[in-house]
């Protein structure tokens, strides 16, 4: 089994490259899902967001305010940093515990195992994975993604990028390099080419 590590900064469009290659048959594990796993209300995780940041970032059915939250962290690297010892580790662990599950299954050799992740680098996750994609975008872009996705002001959205690390940093990591700054059919061309180079360098001795 191959293991990609997909990472892109917010409003980059990883999940349109992640839910291409489960189409194509990849294995997908989405950090992004787990991290709203491991904060569902009664786990340890949520237990200490709440004591760390009061009540009134729940909803009304104790489930976890993210807007809220988000309006905090993102403008506060003090509450982000307290946010993050709080679920990375956990997030971590969970999705190991997912990757050795899914390495073990039958038939999973010829596979790919895409683990999508924002925060790939900064967790440490790219350690365990075979190569590194990473997905960029040219900011005007992901600013206007951001405002039509998720109803982000210009400034929020700008505030929500500048507490990433930096695309150009990430690319340092990068292994292939995929930029969905233009229309979707460009982005699976790239998304192709790369399946096709994989195949060659990894899957040659089997074929």
């Amino acid at each position: 089994m191959i293991t990609i590590g997909l990472t892109g900064n917010i409003g980059s469009g990883k999940s349109t490259v992640a839910r291409y290659l489960e189409s194509l048959g990849a294995i997908v594990i989405d950090a992004d899902q787990v991290a709203r796993e491991v904060v569902t209300p009664g786990t340890p995780a949520m237990a200490e967001i709440v004591e760390n940041f009061g009540p009134d970032i729940l909803n009304s059915n104790g489930s976890l305010d993210r807007k809220k939250l988000g309006s905090i962290v993102f403008s506060d690297p003090r509450a982000m940093a307290r946010l993050n010892k709080i679920t990375h580790p956990r997030i971590v662990e969970a999705i190991n515990l997912e990757m050795q599950k899914t390495n073990l299954s039958p038939g999973s050799r010829n596979k790919l195992l895409v683990i999508e992740a924002p925060l790939l680098i900064e967790v440490g996750l790219y350690k365990g994975v075979d190569e590194i994609w990473v997905v960029i975008v040219n900011e005007n872009k992901q600013i206007e993604r951001l405002g039509e996705r998720d109803g982000l002001s210009s400034k929020e959205a700008r505030l929500r990028i500048a507490a990433q690390m930096s695309q150009e940093e990430k690319q340092k990591y990068a292994r292939r390099v995929i930029d969905n700054s233009g229309s979707r059919e460009d982005t699976i061309k790239q998304v192709d080419r790369c399946l096709a180079d994989i195949r060659k360098e990894h899957f040659q001795e089997t074929d």
